[in-house]
């Protein structure tokens, strides 16, 4: 069976699960300027590094760079980013990872978007402490405690 080629209507959505459910893994693509490319490179390498990327490729088939704001586009499986997002790597990473759990809790017909935005707030903290924690680069561990604090500065508008 193959991946649908959008995840949209509910039979495609069932499709997918059931893929995802077997351990179907997408071969991921990366698309935009040599520049956006190498950044995303490694902004992989942090989420290789976590252990997070066979999460990422359960669920996401693509990243391509846009123009406008970033974001997940759940039909297609698609994280649409921009340059500016890939300022900090490490946000960067975290930033993948809340996509993908948002992605994951669309495929399960969970609630992805407003409230249902937490569980992905979630990962995306556990992501940054798990990272903490595996990486050898004091630079990667200082900017996940940085990055930590900002979010537990600004969680009670969040969770």
């Amino acid at each position: 069976m193959e991946f649908p080629d959008r995840v949209y209507t509910q039979e495609e959505v069932e499709k997918a699960r059931a893929l995802i459910q077997k351990g179907y893994m997408h071969t991921l693509k990366i698309q935009g300027s040599p520049q956006f490319k190498d950044k995303m490179e490694q902004v992989l390498k942090l989420i290789k590094t976590a252990g997070y990327y066979d999460f990422l490729r359960m669920y996401i088939r693509e990243i391509i760079e846009i123009e406008g704001f970033s974001q997940l586009h759940e039909a297609d499986a698609v994280i649409w980013a921009n340059m500016s997002m890939l300022t900090d790597l490490v946000d960067a990473a975290s930033y993948t990872v809340q996509k993908t759990q948002q992605m994951k809790d669309y495929l399960e017909g969970n609630l992805y978007y407003g409230t249902g935005e937490k569980t992905a707030l979630e990962k995306r903290l556990e992501f940054i402490k798990t990272l903490m924690g595996k990486s050898k680069s004091v630079e990667i561990q200082k900017k996940c405690e940085e990055l930590l604090k900002e979010w537990d500065d600004a969680k009670i508008q969040f969770l």
